[in-house]
């Protein structure tokens, strides 16, 4: 049996295809169409799965949509009628885009559908399950454990914005929600926002800000903004908010509590959004570990899975590990809005269907290697199509001649394989670099990824190596665990270091490897496994016996505002517009200066910035 998962007009639109039971492909539509968090319906993406699912639209018997539009608008009407008249505005603007279209998803669905089908429209069996319900599905039915409490935390579905469940074998139940307006997602990209970053996009940023900063505005946030309970239930004063009504996250007395208006975007960043950025994580980080808490009391469970936009924030999953308030966590890795089409799809089968479920310790996702792949002699076409030089290595001499590349200090652009569903590069998509080099943090930020200063690079290391480096021991194959490098390995930071800011910062030396150490000693981890990337795992094997280092600076392959390259064509125009030096796809074996001058792109301005 063939059910498809989609997700669409929100952000990060995405579909995934299961075959009994299995996730067979995932894919993001930004990745075919170029356009950073594509919302449209995802026709390449679903094309893409039906494509590696050998089949076509007659042979699936389920389409499952991650959403309930009527839910949604009903929640939409509610607030608009709520705050009549302020939020005329808001209403104004929404409501001709739901009256003609996301009002009658079903009839949109059924047309696109047809498309695909070849069809005016597809006549099949189309579900929608809950937003909440996808979110969770999508972290419990692919996680190792027979059961686990399952906490889903975003900015809000169609009611719901964060959730706690209990699955156990196939069955799943949702045990307690918070509802809109009071979201801990909401919360963070009001600071977002209000510190000059994209919502929906720059969370992170303020993330990697935070250990810049002071959390002087803890008490500030939590006497005024939100009125936190121990079980980590929570109200937000809506006073502070313009998102219920408004077009913007903050209001006027947002901007009075904190002394200012919101930051222009681009403008140069001072000690004031650092501040605030360790406040917010702060907070943050105390909702999850006290709602933690109360899933462990309330289901017994001493599993836990993670799921919603939150759930992204690898600084607070990591303290959530160390906390041990549960044995182990598994979080999605497409843990936002995208991951809802596998979750719809696996809501489907297991609740809608009543399949069973046999978890055999290995979790459902395959390492996320889940999107398209290219055979070589594919490659070869593409690249030769786009004027690319290239040399066709044997798989020893192409993992030498790219250790030889990353040991002289080299970017290496790096595709290989099926790309990865969800945010983050792991090693099939990825930029990579020499982490003990002190100027590779730099020079991938300005010279290859165009990017503020401030923001960190992840390690990515060998499963049997990571406890060796870091102080942490378990899987971590999907980046969303931040743990802290040894003291071992650690070096003495200079003294005058509080005058530094932003890049000066990141280029004092902290460790053995400081392309990959934050500047509280902290890094995003992934751990690479043999089973699940042979290539890359033997990549890291051989730079480890030649170096001695386990370890490997990954970042994802784009520019600032790009999405992630997908075809072996957006990897060579990638490379060719940016100050990467060497680029491997498959067996094809690329250096810059024996690329013709003419290809060469200015990529530095091409993108909307991110």
């Amino acid at each position: 049996m063939r059910i498809l998962g989609i997700s669409a007009f929100y952000h990060d639109s995405a579909a995934a295809l299961i075959e009994d039971g299995r996730i067979v492909a995932a894919a993001q539509e930004e990745r075919f169409t170029r356009k950073k968090h594509d919302s449209a319906f995802p026709a390449n993406a679903l094309a893409y799965c039906l494509a590696a699912a050998e089949c076509e639209m007659a042979q699936i018997d389920h389409v499952v949509f991650y959403d309930k539009p009527f839910l949604k608008f009903e929640r939409l009407l509610e607030t608009y009628l709520a705050s009549v008249p302020r939020g005329f505005r808001s209403f104004k603007m929404a409501m001709p885009l739901w009256i003609k279209e996301k009002l009658f998803q079903k009839k949109l669905l059924r047309s696109q559908l047809g498309k695909l089908a070849g069809v005016k429209e597809w006549s099949g069996s189309l579900l929608f399950t809950e937003h909440h319900l996808a979110h969770a599905a999508s972290a419990f039915f692919p996680s190792p454990f027979p059961s686990a409490a399952v906490l889903t935390m975003d900015g809000v579905g169609e009611w719901c914005t964060t959730s706690l469940g209990h699955g156990r074998g196939k069955d799943f139940e949702i045990l307690k929600e918070i509802r809109f307006p009071h979201s801990l997602g909401l919360l963070y990209s009001a600071f977002t926002y209000y510190t000059g970053f994209k919502v929906n996009s720059g969370e992170y940023k303020v993330m990697g800000l935070a250990p810049y900063g002071r959390p002087i505005f803890v008490k500030r946030i939590l006497d005024n903004l939100v009125d936190l309970k121990e079980d980590g239930s929570f109200r937000l004063d809506q006073r502070y908010f313009n998102y219920c009504a408004g077009l913007t996250m903050t209001s006027p007395a947002f901007h009075s509590l904190f002394g200012a208006e919101p930051r222009t975007p681009e403008s140069p960043l001072t000690q004031r959004e650092m501040d605030l950025a360790a406040s917010i994580q702060a907070v943050t980080e105390e909702i999850v570990l006290r709602l933690a808490r109360f899933a462990r009391r309330e289901t017994g469970e001493r599993h836990l899975c993670l799921a919603g936009g939150v759930a992204l924030n690898c600084v607070a999953n990591g303290k959530l590990l160390k906390e041990r308030i549960f044995d182990d966590i598994w979080i999605q890795p497409a843990a936002g809005d995208a991951g809802g089409a596998v979750g719809a799809a696996l809501a489907a089968w297991h609740g809608y269907l009543g399949n069973g479920r046999s978890p055999d310790g290995r979790d459902g996702m395959a390492g996320a290697y889940l999107g398209p792949a290219f055979d070589q002699r594919d490659i070869e076409k593409r690249l030769t199509a786009s004027g690319a030089v290239y040399e066709v290595l044997d798989d020893e001499t192409l993992i030498a001649s790219t250790v030889d590349a990353l040991v002289e200090e080299k970017a290496v652009g790096w595709m290989q394989g099926r790309m990865e569903f969800g945010p983050r590069a792991l090693g099939a998509r990825s930029i990579l670099g020499d982490p003990r080099s002190p100027t590779m943090q730099k020079t991938l930020n300005l010279k290859v990824k165009y990017r503020e200063s401030f923001r960190p690079f992840a390690p990515s290391v060998r499963r049997e190596d990571v406890a060796e480096w870091f102080d942490i021991d378990v899987d971590s194959p999907y980046m969303l665990l931040v743990a802290d490098v040894l003291d071992r390995h650690r070096l003495a930071t200079v003294s005058d270091e509080a005058d530094l800011f932003g890049i000066d910062r990141l280029n004092v030396p902290r460790s053995k490897i400081p392309a990959v150490t934050h500047v509280d000693y902290s890094a995003r981890v992934q751990t690479v496994h043999r089973e699940t990337n042979p290539r890359y795992w033997q990549l890291l094997s051989e730079f480890k016996a030649r170096t001695g280092c386990p370890i490997l600076v990954n970042t994802s392959f784009n520019v600032r505002g790009e999405p992630i390259v997908c075809t072996p064509e957006d990897a060579f125009r990638c490379f060719m517009g940016t100050e990467v030096e060497c680029l491997v796809v498959g067996n094809c074996f690329l250096k810059k200066e024996d690329q013709p001058p003419a290809l060469r792109q200015d990529y530095k301005e091409r993108f909307e910035l991110d």
